[in-house]
């Protein structure tokens, strides 16, 4: 028998004060003890005995790891914390020792600190993030963050706050809130009475599991997978409102085929008739949430929003609305699709479609990342005015179809048209078109009617016929103002009949020259119109590109900048952008704190991890085949022995490991470290850190890294011969 009481006995001495643990994992779970309380631990062959003030622990045969864990000591400190649209978010630097944090609000609906959903507190390898969504607009929101033993006690000492956070509301206003507030908020921004919430990520995509009515008798059955749930809603016997959280980035090669729907390349939620009542939100939490390599498909239902997610690589369409009432997409990110067939599909098909007589829809607040095809509104199948409206929209250096209108009524206002190198809005078969206080910067064809005025005889629609577009309150800067024909300039070949004010009627004198169509006035109906309030045009693009503007949260995780000199009239792919989005994943989300291990490629819990790191200097190379040197390191990639040569204090290294687009270095720290990379001595150092990019001058590269998760990735195709992680000094 070998008993451990003088160590324990030591470590009681020196660290009572601290409230130390001793956490011994077994076969069905975990206990653990503050050291002050144990006074030895017997082992003798299988059996452990842990000996306590509260008696005698035995396990036989069951232990797998005993270990010695520092208390939690310190404040958290929060690094950032705002309020946003119906949300809140703080960020903290991670604690040693802490396996995770609890995150509580206070203010709006909330008397007291309340503690979030745990969900919604993530690890970010070398911070912490939590989100809170669902809060109604005001300014004396809070924020409280506490860590968390491994135990699964508060550290109440730890606790810090963040106060004084403002939240606005999101703007509800178009055609789809005539009679409705869509999806599963009410219009305060609180969850509607009894609604539920899903938080889906890309490890329980295809395993969250949700009980749902099968028939009218009241029978119910559990779905699983968040595709098969959306399946199921197919029924109409489900009328709960539900929320359904994304979490990071959820990619196709995450998703099994069964839960998307092959024939529209996406997922999809679909109802029997356009009468069935969905009351379903799919919302992105924070500001990284995206759609990768899929799109997503409302088809037939009532009462849909989709907001706050990025939506790249996705096949056919990024988004389709068909045969839908009452939609509201808003405040996403529309990226490149998958390239398709046909030569205008290069960028992929559309961006934002919205087909089948869907009737009663709201596009607000999205941004249009050089979309090729942004939007098109009516196919063939529309029966009446259908009432779309578009606001605030972000057309960023897009092609065409912003959007492109067949028979509908559309009323497009306050969107901002910044360098659109083909068409903005265009009006064909009959459309209706009400332009209203819009800001077109350098955008070619600002508004065209199909055969007639700037748009001649060619047609830039295969439908030839026209439509009518009422003008009013529009800004037209550079290359807009050029070619654009008002009907005060030629009363038949008009681009737009351009009214004095919002509430004129068009005579109908003015009429398409091909179908002959004359305005309809559905703007100036009182029982057919919305209440709403424009912004002048010349504040549009500083709200749309604000911090409460167009696209995800903070403008989401994936950036870029155009070059106005040269992408304003360019409609080719920008291969540097395409190059971008297709390298693109998530690697700075290890997940939510207590189950960032539940995926097999995923990291610990950053400052909390029980595995220490390797005392004294950590050292890592490279043989030909990429295989490093020290376990410490997971590497993914391949090597070579003929790319040069690196010196590292004194001693030249021949082998290395290629930075190529898949090649990946993931370790994690559970103490602060100098990081010192080599590269070719010709080389010059370059590589990414956590997705994002260092800046070196030489071949060498140093950085002092916080505890946390860490993963290396091509930036450029360098050569990596040796990796040195040094203890820091504090």
């Amino acid at each position: 028998m070998r008993k451990f009481l003088f160590a324990i006995s030591m470590i009681v001495a020196t660290m009572v004060a601290a409230q130390n643990k001793v956490v011994v994992t077994h076969s069905t779970g975990t206990a653990t003890y503050n050291t002050a309380d144990v006074s030895s631990i017997d082992i003798d062959n299988n059996v452990i005995k842990v000996n306590h003030t509260g008696g005698i622990a035995t396990y036989e045969g069951s232990v797998s790891n005993l270990s010695f864990v520092k208390a939690v000591t310190g404040s958290v400190k929060i690094t950032e914390a705002k309020g946003w649209l119906e949300s809140a978010y703080v960020k903290f630097d991670l604690l040693k020792g802490a396996k995770s944090y609890n995150v509580y609000i206070k203010g709006g609906p909330y008397s007291d600190y309340t503690k979030i959903d745990g969900q919604l507190v993530r690890n970010y390898g070398t911070y912490g993030r939590a989100d809170v969504v669902g809060l109604p607009a005001g300014d004396g929101y809070a924020l409280k963050v506490v860590a968390v033993d491994v135990a699964g006690d508060e550290v109440a000492a730890s606790s810090a706050e963040a106060t004084g956070l403002a939240v606005k509301s999101y703007s509800r206003q178009g055609f789809a809130f005539m009679g409705y507030t869509p999806g599963a908020y009410n219009a305060d921004g609180t969850l509607k009475s009894g609604a539920k919430v899903l938080y889906i990520t890309k490890q329980n995509f295809n395993t969250v599991q949700l009980e749902m009515a099968k028939d009218s008798k009241g029978n119910k059955e559990t779905y699983t997978g968040l595709g098969e749930i959306f399946k199921a809603m197919q029924k109409g016997f489900f009328d709960t409102p539900l929320a359904v959280r994304i979490i990071g980035e959820i990619s196709a090669a995450d998703v099994a085929s069964e839960q998307l729907m092959s024939d529209e390349n996406g997922l999809q939620l679909k109802g029997n008739n356009q009468n069935i009542v969905m009351h379903m939100t799919l919302e992105g939490v924070g500001d990284d949430a995206s759609f990768n390599g899929f799109g997503m498909t409302f088809f037939n239902g009532t009462s849909v929003e989709m907001r706050n997610i990025g939506l790249v690589n996705f096949n056919d369409d990024g988004v389709q609305i068909k045969g839908t009432q009452h939609a509201w997409i808003h405040h996403n990110d529309f990226f490149y699709g998958h390239a398709g067939s046909a030569a205008d599909q290069k960028k992929g098909d559309g961006s934002l479609d919205v087909k089948d007589d869907s009737r009663y829809c709201t596009f607000s607040y999205n941004h249009f990342w050089d979309s090729g095809k942004t939007s098109l509104c009516g196919m063939k199948s529309e029966t009446g005015d259908n009432y779309i409206s578009y606001d605030h929209n972000w057309f960023d250096h897009s092609d065409s179809r912003h959007p492109r209108v067949r028979k509908m009524s559309v009323h497009i206002w306050n969107n901002y048209y910044d360098g659109v190198s083909k068409i903005g809005a265009g009006a064909v078969a009959g459309a209706n078109l009400f332009v209203e206080s819009n800001y077109f910067r350098n955008s070619k064809n600002p508004m065209l009617i199909s055969e007639q005025g700037t748009d001649g005889r060619d047609g830039f629609a295969d439908d030839h016929d026209g439509g009518m577009i009422k003008a009013y309150g529009n800004i037209l800067t550079g290359k807009s103002a050029t070619t654009f024909i008002p009907h005060t300039q030629n009363a038949v070949e008009f681009d737009a009949y351009v009214a004095t004010s919002r509430s004129e009627t068009v005579p109908s004198t003015y009429k398409s020259v091909v179908g002959g169509y004359t305005y309809n006035n559905f703007d100036t109906n009182p029982t057919g119109m919305y209440s709403y309030t424009p912004d002048a045009a010349d504040e549009v693009p500083s709200i749309v590109t604000g911090y409460y503007g167009a696209g995800r949260m903070n403008h989401g995780d994936l950036q870029w900048t155009f070059n106005n000199d040269t992408d304003d009239a360019k409609d080719a792919v920008d291969d540097a952008l395409k190059a971008l989005l297709t390298a693109y994943h998530n690697t700075a989300l290890v997940g939510i704190f207590g189950e960032e291990s539940s995926s097999g490629d995923e990291g610990g819990g950053g400052g909390g991890d029980d595995t220490p790191t390797p005392e004294g200097t950590i050292a890592c190379t490279f043989d030909k085949a990429g295989v490093p040197s020290n376990t410490f390191f997971t590497v993914v990639g391949n090597g070579s022995n003929s790319k040069g040569k690196a010196t590292v204090d004194g001693v030249e290294y021949t082998t290395c490991l290629k930075m190529e687009s898949s090649t990946s270095v993931k370790f994690t720290l559970t103490d602060k470290r100098k990081m010192t990379l080599y590269f070719a001595d010709t080389e010059t150092a370059s590589i990414k850190i956590n997705g994002t990019k260092i800046s070196a001058s030489g071949s060498t590269y140093s950085q002092v890294l916080e505890p946390g998760s860490y993963e290396l990735t091509k930036d450029k195709s360098v050569n990596l011969f040796y990796i040195k992680l040094e203890p820091a000094t504090e």
